[in-house]
């Protein structure tokens, strides 16, 4: 075994004097609530960046998730396709809803939905299709529009990896009838526990506003719209604390610097690891010519799960820590009483699949000494 230099860490959230001062700030002033100042200033980013309109910043992806499907009105019995590979919070937004979810496999080189798999899922109790940006890239999102328009069914974009990424030239979080994203401490830019919910029309913003705000039409009031407000509907408290959203407002006026970051180390990994493919000791990345991507993630297909399983022993001996990524939701305890699924491309690649360390304070110099440890580990077998 070799001597561990220093340790990698698999993520690292980079907090700067930019970002103390804005949460120094909100700290001291009279608006600790949701729907302050600094929750103004990231609405207003996205806005700016991406042309989003109807943003709604929620104290998690997941919140955003369930927010959504509240929106769509899911009822129980409702199904949803989705895929498989994914994390539970996908999934569990619309089964507290009561709804079944029906699980899809996933292609085998974005390990994105199948689009081609999804028609012959559909039902008459298919409600909706949830799509997942796995890695920060996006589904091949036009068929599926296409496939969802001709059974009247809507499409939601999980994009809690994607900020950043786009398909076609179109922002991920627009490309679905609504889109959810996250910006938990592993993501791109990141509030600790946050996330926002986008809608496509007027009617579901208002109605998400409502649910948003335990069910009044308070946001009316914030906009100046009405003098007072009253309980109009059923609803929970999605609001994070502007303390939280003064983190990610700092974190957005630094986007340049830390997606050019990440940039960097994702494609440090993607030509270091050139020769190992040629080897056939693993596979990269897959980015299609349909989209560009956020350097969210950097996976490695290895050619059996044995194969991953060392890497992965090996690696943290060597003070490299990395993620199995997902436990197929159709393989898991819970998926597992919810019937049978076909989804064999999803259980070989959750067991092979291996994500290496990428946060923005790393150097390209971390990714090559990683690489440079992958290889060594798997040119010895």
């Amino acid at each position: 075994m070799q001597k561990i230099n220093s340790v990698i860490p698999f993520n690292k959230p980079w907090i700067t004097d930019l970002e103390e001062a804005y949460v120094l700030d909100a700290l001291k002033s009279s608006r600790l609530s949701g729907d302050g100042p600094y929750t103004h200033k990231v609405e207003e980013a996205f806005r700016r960046r991406f042309g989003i309109e109807r943003f709604l910043l929620t104290s998690s992806g997941t919140d955003a998730l369930e927010l959504a499907f509240l929106v769509a009105k899911i009822e129980p019995g409702d199904e949803v396709i989705t895929p498989s590979f994914t994390f539970s919070s996908t999934v569990n937004a619309f089964m507290l809803r009561g709804a079944v979810p029906v699980f899809c496999d996933i292609r085998p080189d974005t390990m994105n939905l199948d689009e081609k798999k999804i028609e012959a899922l559909i039902t008459p109790k298919t409600k909706a299709i949830v799509t997942v940006d796995y890695a920060g890239i996006p589904c091949d999102m036009d068929p599926i529009l296409t496939l969802a328009d001709a059974h009247q069914l809507l499409v939601i974009e999980d994009a809690a990896q994607s900020v950043g990424s786009t398909y076609k030239g179109r922002p991920c979080g627009l490309l679905g009838h609504m889109g959810c994203y996250s910006f938990h401490e592993t993501k791109n830019f990141c509030m600790g526990e946050g996330g926002a919910a986008i809608f496509t029309t007027q009617e579901d913003l208002r109605e998400a506003e409502m649910i948003r705000e335990k069910g009044t039409n308070r946001k009316e009031v914030l906009k100046g719209l009405v003098d007072k407000y009253t309980w109009h509907r059923v609803g929970s408290s999605f609001l994070p604390s502007d303390l939280l959203a003064a983190l990610l407002a700092a974190q957005l006026e630094r986007y340049e610097e830390i997606f050019d970051r990440r940039m960097a180390v994702w494609q440090t990994y993607y030509d270091g690891l050139a020769q190992a493919q040629e080897q056939r000791w693993l596979k990269r990345p897959v980015v299609p010519a349909y989209c560009t991507h956020n350097a969210h993630m950097f996976n490695i297909q290895l050619p059996t799960p044995k194969d991953r399983d060392e890497l992965m022993s090996k690696l943290k001996e060597r003070g490299i820590s990395t993620y199995i990524c997902y436990v197929p939701l159709h393989s898991a305890p819970l998926g597992l009483n919810l019937g049978e699924s076909s989804c064999p491309v999803t259980e070989d690649l959750g067991a092979r699949t291996l994500r290496l360390p990428l946060y923005a304070q790393m150097e390209p110099a971390d990714a090559l000494r990683i690489v440079h440890e992958i290889t060594d580990i798997l040119g010895r077998r």
